[in-house]
């Protein structure tokens, strides 16, 4: 009786939304984290820029290098020499996904269980996961066509086998959704926990179940800024790479 009675209460998705003449309705709980999202990562830049030097680097020019280092290495493994221009694109990524995924852990609820999240995780809402999935899916299209020409270009979706030409077009249609639901769908749960803990637990144990639960949601986050970091950095491999046999190993990975 009580699960459904929680089940009532529980509202997913509910954001204060306004609508503008041509954008048409917009999440401004979500707009305003994602807000947030691009100053923190303007100010990590700007520090970065201002801090950075040739010789011993400091704790912050440290953590950028490690990342930079990171990426550096899976692009240069995934693509050869031609995965340095990918580098920035997946430091870029990997940071600013991991800022909108610990955004949520900052608790901004004015009433725990009762009320939304004033500044949720921007991630944990389809269309930010989506924006980036299609950016990166329309990039690795162009970049394809650049390396392999545009004959080149058609002519993969036939290989190895002409017959497969229908498979590997859905493969292709595929990957935007597939990588923005492995990163909504993630996060959105991460949420949806705190949500029917804050309901359905006693109201003296929910700060006690935060607690576990918010640094388990940190390691999420992380992994899957990586994540998506690394299939941005796969994909661009795949599509720039005419050994069939390379391919099928980053398929493999993938």
């Amino acid at each position: 009786m009580r699960t459904l009675l929680a089940a009532k209460q529980i509202d997913v998705g509910v954001h204060p939304t306004a609508h503008l003449p041509i954008i048409g309705t917009i999440d401004l709980d979500v707009l305003a984290s994602t807000l947030l999202a691009v100053a923190i990562f303007s100010l990590l830049g700007y520090f970065l820029v201002r801090k950075v030097t040739p010789g011993v680097p400091g704790k912050f020019q440290l953590m950028w290098e490690i990342i930079y280092e990171m990426v550096s290495d899976l692009a240069l493994s995934a693509i050869g020499p031609k995965g340095k221009r990918y580098i920035p694109i997946g430091v870029t990524i990997f940071i600013f996904i991991l800022i909108c995924n610990w955004i949520g852990f900052i608790p901004s609820a004015l009433h725990p269980g009762g009320s939304f999240e004033l500044l949720p995780a921007p991630t944990a809402d389809v269309n930010l996961p989506l924006a980036f999935a299609l950016f990166v899916i329309v990039w690795v299209h162009i970049d394809s066509a650049r390396s392999r020409g545009f004959r080149g270009y058609f002519a993969h979706y036939k290989q190895p086998f002409t017959a497969l030409l229908p498979i590997n077009i859905i493969e292709e249609i595929t990957k935007p959704i597939t990588l923005t639901f492995r990163l909504f769908g993630n996060l959105f749960s991460g949420g949806l926990m705190v949500l029917v803990m804050t309901t359905l637990l006693p109201v003296f144990v929910v700060p006690y179940g935060e607690l576990i639960w918010k640094p388990f949601d940190l390691f999420i986050g992380a992994i899957q800024a990586y994540i998506f970091m690394l299939l941005t950095v796969i994909y661009f491999a795949m599509a720039t790479s005419n050994d069939p046999e390379h391919n099928e190993v980053l398929e493999k990975s993938h």
